[in-house]
């Protein structure tokens, strides 16, 4: 890969004519330089090296400040939500009662312009220990981005939901999206991410979120990803916690094309805590490499990962569970769970439970299974008069049933469990 000086001249001249700030301009040229200098994350036992995830092409820069609809007036606004078509945002809807409350949600051209100052103090602090070539490849060619702050003391009761298309009807548009969050002291909210592809043109998705939690606040993080089999996918989910505080990740991977993610929680403040479900189906030709991580940093901090997945086809699937204690996080608690179900001869599952401890006074655990469908379960219920498929669907249910009855939000749940049947369903 090269960085060329017309590629670099078009994209510093594209953005002041777009008017982004001259910080996020030099941000960019940085992140641009490093990616030619880094290697791409390591994903244990999976092999992606020769994929193209970092392809240059055109630079597309940011929608401008005011270029969508806002429906912001509503009194009530049962349903709060952002929806955004490729670096477009289509419409903001939230209620009176948030928005005075100074809450803010905006697509991240708008945020750049009208709250610079705040933009540019939490930019990248939940990725300050992730310099890899596909985070940096991002942070220089975002063209797609929402920003949504709490004040403190705000409890945002309603899940907001952020509805995100990319646009896969033209070849080489990647869509390269990055959505920062940030929760003040004893805040609370409440969010869903899905995310969805249009189109059916070859191309690729580097989609980054960052959760920055103040003291005592607490984020609860849903995300359904469902892009499509030509889309060529990277996720990034990070977040750093403040002392006392929480963030919640409930994540459903259905993408349908290869998919590689990395999603960590960095516990720092003194009492956090994280807990990370990760529910992931792959079909037909279909390889996921996945790593879950949550890294205790401060004392008396709290993670659990449970991850779960189902393998169909000739599919490829790898959970990598992580679990970090840093030398002082004396008190630390960390747990996680993986495990794998293949529901084919020609799949193939790993379930990689990793401990890395550098302190003594903590408790620690994991747990992990890769197996196949249990044909006595199989022959019960078709011996009930069951067809074979539908006891498949049943024992994939009771498989997945112990994380979703974990989700709290009833709406939440039954999105999710609408998911996972209209995957199983083109899976098969």
């Amino acid at each position: 890969m090269e960085i060329t000086p017309e590629f670099r001249s078009r994209l510093i001249t594209m953005a002041k004519q777009n008017k982004e700030p001259d910080w996020f301009i030099k941000q960019r040229l940085q992140a641009l330089q490093q990616v030619v200098q880094l290697n791409k994350p390591v994903i244990q036992r999976f092999k992606y090296q020769n994929w193209d995830l970092t392809p240059l092409t055109e630079f597309i820069p940011l929608t401008t400040a005011g270029a969508f609809s806002t429906d912001n007036a509503s009194p009530s606004a049962l349903n709060p939500r952002l929806i955004q078509f490729e670096s477009t945002t289509i419409r903001v809807t939230l209620p009176t009662e948030l928005l005075s409350q100074g809450v803010i949600v905006c697509d991240l051209m708008t945020a750049l312009h009208q709250y610079g100052d705040l933009v540019a103090k939490y930019w990248g602090q939940a990725l300050k220990d992730n310099s890899d070539q596909l985070t940096k490849y991002n942070e220089a060619l975002v063209n797609n981005g929402i920003f949504i702050y709490v004040p403190e003391e705000v409890n945002s009761k309603q899940v907001l939901q952020l509805e995100l298309k990319s646009n896969s009807k033209h070849e080489q548009q990647p869509f390269i999206s990055r959505v920062l969050i940030v929760t003040q002291a004893n805040s609370r909210l409440n969010i869903m991410q899905h995310q969805i592809t249009s189109g059916t043109q070859v191309n690729l998705a580097n989609c980054v979120v960052e959760v920055v939690a103040a003291e005592n606040s607490r984020v609860e993080f849903t995300a359904l990803d469902e892009m499509a089999a030509q889309t060529l996918t990277y996720l990034q989910r990070q977040a750093v916690v403040g002392p006392n505080a929480r963030v919640n990740w409930s994540i459903g991977l259905f993408n349908y094309g290869d998919t590689v993610a990395n999603f960590n929680t960095n516990l720092m403040g003194q009492g956090s805590s994280s807990e990370a479900k990760v529910v992931a189906i792959s079909a037909q030709k279909q390889r996921l490499g996945i790593n879950t991580g949550v890294t205790n940093g401060g004392q008396h901090t709290e993670g659990r990962i449970a991850q779960r997945g189902i393998l169909l086809d000739n599919s490829e699937l790898v959970f990598n569970g992580i679990g970090h204690i840093l030398h002082g996080a004396s008190g630390a608690k960390a747990e996680q769970e993986n495990r794998v179900l293949m529901m084919s001869n020609q799949a193939h599952g790993n379930a990689n439970p990793m401990l890395l401890i550098d302190e003594n006074d903590v408790v620690a655990g994991h747990a992990a299974s890769v197996g196949q469908v249990d044909q006595q379960q199989l022959y019960y219920l078709m011996s009930r008069g069951i067809d074979e498929e539908t006891a498949k669907r049943m024992v994939i249910r009771g498989f997945l049933g112990t994380i979703l009855s974990e989700l709290d939000n009833k709406s939440v749940r039954k999105q999710f469990s609408e998911t996972i049947e209209r995957k199983l369903t083109n899976g098969y």
